[in-house]
């Protein structure tokens, strides 16, 4: 799998600016300072970088194939809960394509409201229906993705972290495995942590 896509990104009409593959290639490298910029780049906020990550795990884990309807279905990233992506998200993924599938960006109020997905960020919103949103979710091929306290203890699969002005990966494996989905080894090294009862 590439690192970015080889398609070129568009937010508003212009060229995804370079500081953000840069931030996407510390990451997979070990981390960076994830609110840094030139006197030229607007530094980006938390959660534009958050969305930059989205849009790369598309390139990053494997589906089974009946997680889509068929070879044109597209991959769906959603948002469960209050969005506090706006409508950058949208921008970012604009015209993309991963493995010649189009990516798409829905927003739901309710788990339940869930057709197909395959990449779901669960907002801070739903922090006290956490733990009966992933169980909703469970045996449902969706990469969980979340940044409240505890996210992956609790079963989601990958939780941001922010430490000192650097956005650090957790995993959880195991959830992962369960869903069926395979994350890519170079995923794996990008996370601080990875949670597995297998290693």
């Amino acid at each position: 799998m590439a690192f970015l896509s080889s398609r070129r990104q568009i937010v508003r009409g212009r060229r995804l600016p370079w500081l953000f593959h840069w931030l996407w290639l510390c990451a997979l490298a070990g981390g960076c300072n994830s609110w840094t910029a030139s006197a030229q780049t607007p530094a980006p906020t938390e959660y534009q970088l958050k969305a930059v990550f989205l849009f790369n795990f598309a390139q990053f884990v494997e589906w089974p194939t009946n997680s889509f309807a068929d070879a044109k279905s597209p991959i769906v990233i959603g948002v469960l809960g209050d969005d506090p992506f706006g409508n950058y998200l949208d921008a970012l993924v604009r015209g993309e394509q991963v493995n010649h599938r189009p990516l798409v960006i829905k927003r739901y109020a309710r788990v339940e409201d869930i057709k197909s997905c395959q990449i779901l960020f669960i907002s801070t919103s739903e922090r006290d229906r956490l733990d009966s949103n992933l169980e909703k979710l469970r045996g449902r091929s969706i990469l969980t993705v979340g940044d409240t306290e505890g996210f992956v203890s609790r079963g989601g699969m990958i939780r941001f972290a922010v430490e000192k002005n650097k956005i650090r990966l957790r995993i959880n494996l195991d959830s992962a495995r369960a869903a069926n989905l395979v994350l890519s080894s170079k995923l794996l090294r990008t996370a601080d942590k990875v949670l597995s009862r297998q290693d």
